[in-house]
């Protein structure tokens, strides 16, 4: 079922995502050669806890910690480790989540760890763009197709290419609610958003081919071919001013 939000809750959720942000801020601080991803997950727990917030990903079907944190060719869903060190010319995906009353935020982020070649700065910067051109879209009478298009016309245009398996979705007291959100598809096509619908659109573009597999431990999706993926995400409202991006800072 398809919801959209009061104003009131829309208020509940744009606390979340402040502390979503506020995560990612303190996260990118930690994400250094040197740092493991379970340094990077500690961080994010203890704003959370300063914060007096939940994190919607600890413990969801079993998740781990409270972070993704994706390196390289992992696309999402990396879980925190001791034994994963960042080293410089790495790129890093951190993905999170916060809880304030009952309401959800969401949003994903990618990084260069020290210096990256100009192959990785090029991807993490059309994926960001690609997020960009698509909430230029989250507009009431707008359709989610005309959201994919938005995502998949910059990545492709730019010679990456866009995953298929996993998509951007609604939120609101769930983390994961309707509609779907495909990063690709025809324009004009699909739901027609109207204003209190809140998406989480998250672009995961590769710099290889889109093809996918997930990992031994049930969770890491990565490239097939090994090659580097980005991911950015951002929970958006629709609203009677255009969108509003939630996942923002204090």
């Amino acid at each position: 079922m398809i919801t959209r939000k009061s104003p009131e809750q829309i208020a509940l959720m744009r606390r979340a995502g402040k502390v979503v942000a506020e995560m990612h801020e303190e996260c990118t601080r930690a994400a250094k050669p040197g740092a493991t991803t379970a340094d990077v997950d500690a961080v994010a727990r203890d704003v959370i806890d300063r914060r007096g917030a939940r994190s919607n990903f600890l413990n969801y079907h079993g998740f781990p910690a409270v972070v993704c944190t994706s390196p390289n060719n992992v696309i999402v869903h990396g879980i925190p480790s001791d034994d994963v060190v960042l080293e410089d010319g790495d790129i890093l995906s951190i993905d999170c989540g916060a809880i304030i009353e009952g309401w959800h935020a969401d949003a994903a982020v990618t990084v260069p760890i020290g210096d990256v070649d100009d192959e990785s700065k090029r991807l993490i910067e059309v994926t960001r763009a690609s997020l960009e051109a698509a909430i230029d879209h989250v507009v009431e009478g707008q359709r989610l197709g005309d959201v994919g298009a938005a995502v998949e016309g910059v990545a492709t245009g730019a010679g990456f290419t866009v995953v298929r398996e996993y998509v951007g979705h609604g939120i609101g007291t769930a983390m994961h609610e309707e509609p779907q959100v495909p990063n690709y598809g025809p324009p004009g096509r699909g739901l027609k958003l109207k204003e209190g619908l809140v998406l989480a659109i998250e672009p995961m573009v590769n710099a290889g081919g889109p093809e996918t597999e997930v990992l031994a431990d049930g969770w890491a999706v990565v490239t097939r071919d090994g090659r580097r993926s980005a991911h950015f995400e951002h929970t958006i409202a629709v609203t009677d001013h255009g969108p509003e991006v939630l996942t923002v800072p204090w």
